[in-house]
């Protein structure tokens, strides 16, 4: 090979090491790598102690991807981004909520949905609509792709309290806002809204997954019941099934207590047991959880998950009446929820609400934004590669190789 032929084979060698380099620096997959990282904390104990609070965790989206573009997508990332990192709730492991952006089609819709999530909000769009005010009772499971927003914010200034009051008379789902951050802003909530929600009486504080987990036992259910007498008094059993036609129907809807309605003819409760003892008196209580309450004279209220066979001891007759499934767990006549969105720092979302352990969440949870905070890398691989090209182009000098080399005359 002539001096000329081989000056112009280092300089496409240095030439074709650089750009590899440099193509490594850029390359999709370090783009991708660098696009977001994740929320640390959906890994720690502050996570697990949402979910003891009864919270959930659904989905916001995915930096990077677009819900416009390619929703199925979006979808897809964020269902596995919470899989990978925590449970969705107390009452079901995998995500079923989700933020959708206005504007998208039905088709989009269901093919969000195809993935798992079932709940879309809030104020969608859609001409399908559910609890956009008191009487919007959703009647098929595509009213669910448009949950409205009713109540208000939960942020300082924006929210009012008032608001919030007249939509908890109001009676149904009342879905709150709320957003932790702007930027570096720091968005106080409104201790009012809180202290009303801690007192407001007949109120069910739950999350989208848990409403819509509970509204589906109305579109299909089966139970077994019997009765015996021992003595003066009656035993009376009864279990919500599992079946295959349910589960089928909805597969994605979380066990979660269904309140029953028992009429004892005016008979009042002796116990209610299971085969590990004794359920819980739950008179009063606003989140969901397995129990009984009956006020003097009423309705028995049995609160149970599907396949939980319990006995209900009593003082009477053995005449009784399943009256059916209540509108809200624990026959409340309103349910809330707050819907945090954006959140990616559940930390900084979260720790405001430390002393209001009564309020509970539907965290829709994104990663962080990455580039603003490790993009340099990039620039620092490719000065490492310009670099190391050089010095490479520096041996070679002595060598009295490369385009660096002085030619022979």
């Amino acid at each position: 090979m002539n001096e000329g032929h081989l000056s112009s084979f280092h300089r496409m060698l240095t030439a074709s090491v650089l750009m590899c380099l440099v193509s490594v620096a850029w390359s999709p997959v370090a783009l991708a790598d660098t696009a977001w990282k994740e929320d640390g904390w959906l890994t720690t104990t502050l996570a697990q102690d949402r979910l003891d609070l009864g919270d959930e965790f659904g989905c916001y989206g995915m930096l990077g991807l677009s819900w416009q573009t390619d929703p199925g997508a979006v979808a897809l990332e964020c269902r596995a981004y919470i899989e990978d990192r925590v449970s969705a709730s107390m009452w079901g492991d995998t995500p079923i909520s989700t933020y959708t952006p206005d504007g998208l089609t039905m088709s989009q819709h269901t093919t969000i949905a195809g993935q798992g999530f079932v709940i879309h909000g809030d104020e969608t769009g859609l001409s399908t609509t559910a609890w956009h005010n008191a009487t919007d009772e959703p009647t098929d499971k595509w009213d669910w792709y448009n949950l409205g927003r009713r109540g208000g914010s939960m942020e300082q200034l924006i929210g009012s309290v008032e608001e919030v009051q007249a939509a908890v008379e109001e009676g149904g789902l009342v879905n709150l806002y709320w957003i932790g951050r702007v930027n570096d802003a720091t968005i106080r909530h409104d201790r009012d809204i809180s202290a009303y929600l801690e007192q407001a009486p007949d109120v069910w504080l739950t999350t989208w997954g848990q409403a819509w987990s509970y509204w589906t036992v109305g579109e299909c259910y089966e139970f077994s019941h019997s009765v015996r007498t021992e003595g003066e008094q009656s035993i009376l059993t009864f279990e919500s099934l599992i079946t295959e036609e349910c589960t089928g129907m909805n597969p994605e809807a979380w066990n979660v207590p269904i309140t029953w309605r028992i009429d004892l003819n005016g008979a009042a409760v002796a116990s209610v047991t299971d085969d590990t003892g004794s359920l819980e008196d739950i008179t009063g209580a606003r989140k969901s959880a397995e129990g009984y309450a009956q006020a003097d004279g009423e309705y028995l209220h049995l609160s149970l998950v599907n396949g939980h066979a319990v006995e209900v001891r009593y003082n009477g007759t053995d005449d009784y009446d399943i009256m059916g499934r209540s509108s809200f767990f624990n026959n409340h006549s309103t349910a809330v929820t707050i819907a945090a969105h954006e959140t990616h720092d559940l930390f900084k979302w979260s720790k405001r609400f430390v002393d209001d352990e009564h309020l509970v969440f539907t965290w829709l949870v994104e990663p962080r934004e990455g580039l603003g905070e490790s993009s340099w890398l990039r620039y620092a691989a490719v000065a490492v590669g310009i670099g190391t090209v050089v010095a490479m182009m520096f041996v070679l000098k002595r060598e009295g190789l490369g385009p660096l080399a002085k030619r022979k005359e």
